[in-house]
């Protein structure tokens, strides 16, 4: 169970591209921790250095400030790479509605220059962050790999595309490429700030505040909250997984399903805050529900997620408080 006992060569090193971001200060730490070497590539248009600053004395530890659409930049990065682990991406749906120009270069172009760089550095596996948002308007619940629908935003087209670039990099030049389809992914060091922040730390951080969120929607939308150490795990087990399985796309969630209203009632208790949310219109090219089926990972990269929603928020919800 979990990613603390795994296993890897002796001086691995692996690259963590958008490492100062949320997922990927977290993959930067957990690896760190495990005794490995890491790199980190990011251009702190998203990410922070604060992120990763606390590494800096860490003899195994190197930081990068450079831009994935520079492919010059991601051949440097890769050189004695062992393991890519992309997460260099821009998020969120809305935004991408009104950037579309900016995610096709950056979600699209970025990854591809990365694998490039990667083959012509000989690197082991390139892991990177696919999005449940490629279900797009399919309907049935749970999400299965292979069955989806039309997709709602440009963020989701990119990485559908991100998708297909990496079975033509597993199929033409023969990199190990998974694609790992996390769904909401939440957890410590996520950025409760600014239009475009992610639910649950947003929420946390106004309740701490005594401010009265906005719930998109009638809150009775659905989600497969999932807890930032399960996407660790996926991201080291793929890159420990069989070469058979490469050039595939793999869910990354808990499997369970929660409903934003009730969501936000259990953060209020937990808080111990009764602040009645304010209910604002519904977010455009939005997912109404979301449920992953994992047993794609489960049998194929051994994926085995210790973390439910509930042992997921209580941490979450501590390192906060802490934090904030």
């Amino acid at each position: 169970m979990g990613y603390k006992n795994l296993k890897f060569p002796e001086n691995s090193l692996f690259l963590v591209t958008g490492g100062a971001g949320f997922v990927g200060s977290n993959l930067v730490e957990a690896i760190l921790n495990l005794g490995y070497n890491v790199r980190c590539l990011d251009d702190l248009s998203t990410g922070k250095k604060e992120n990763v600053d606390m590494f800096l004395d860490n003899p195994k530890y190197e930081f990068i400030e450079g831009d994935i659409k520079d492919l010059e930049t991601c051949i440097e990065a890769c050189v004695g790479v062992d393991f890519v682990l992309n997460q260099a991406a821009w998020g969120s749906v809305p935004r991408s509605v009104k950037m579309p120009v900016f995610y096709c270069a950056n979600n699209i172009l970025g990854t591809v220059n990365m694998m490039e760089a990667a083959v012509r550095n000989n690197v082991k596996k390139f892991v990177y962050a696919s999005s449940s948002s490629v279900y797009g308007d399919e309907p049935n619940l749970p999400k299965y790999e292979g069955r989806e629908g039309n997709l709602l935003s440009p963020y989701a087209l990119t990485k559908m595309c991100d998708e297909e670039w990496a079975k033509q990099y597993k199929k033409h030049y023969g990199l190990d490429t998974y694609g790992l389809r996390y769904f909401n992914v939440f957890g410590k060091r996520q950025d409760p700030d600014g239009a475009y922040a992610a639910v649950i730390p947003k929420f946390i951080k106004q309740l701490l505040n005594d401010e009265r969120p906005t719930i998109n929607g009638d809150g009775r939308q659905s989600r497969d909250f999932t807890y930032v150490e399960n996407v660790i795990e996926a991201n080291l087990k793929a890159c420990l997984a069989p070469s058979d399985a490469a050039g595939e796309a793999y869910n990354v969630a808990y499997g369970g399903r929660e409903y934003l209203i009730d969501v936000y009632e259990s953060l209020c208790n937990a808080l111990e805050k009764d602040i009645k949310p304010i209910f604002g219109p519904d977010r455009v090219g939005d997912i109404k529900h979301s449920n992953a089926d994992i047993s794609k990972a489960k049998k194929l990269l051994g994926y085995a997620p210790e973390y439910d929603f509930d042992r997921g928020i209580r941490e979450a919800i501590e390192w906060y408080k802490n934090n904030l």
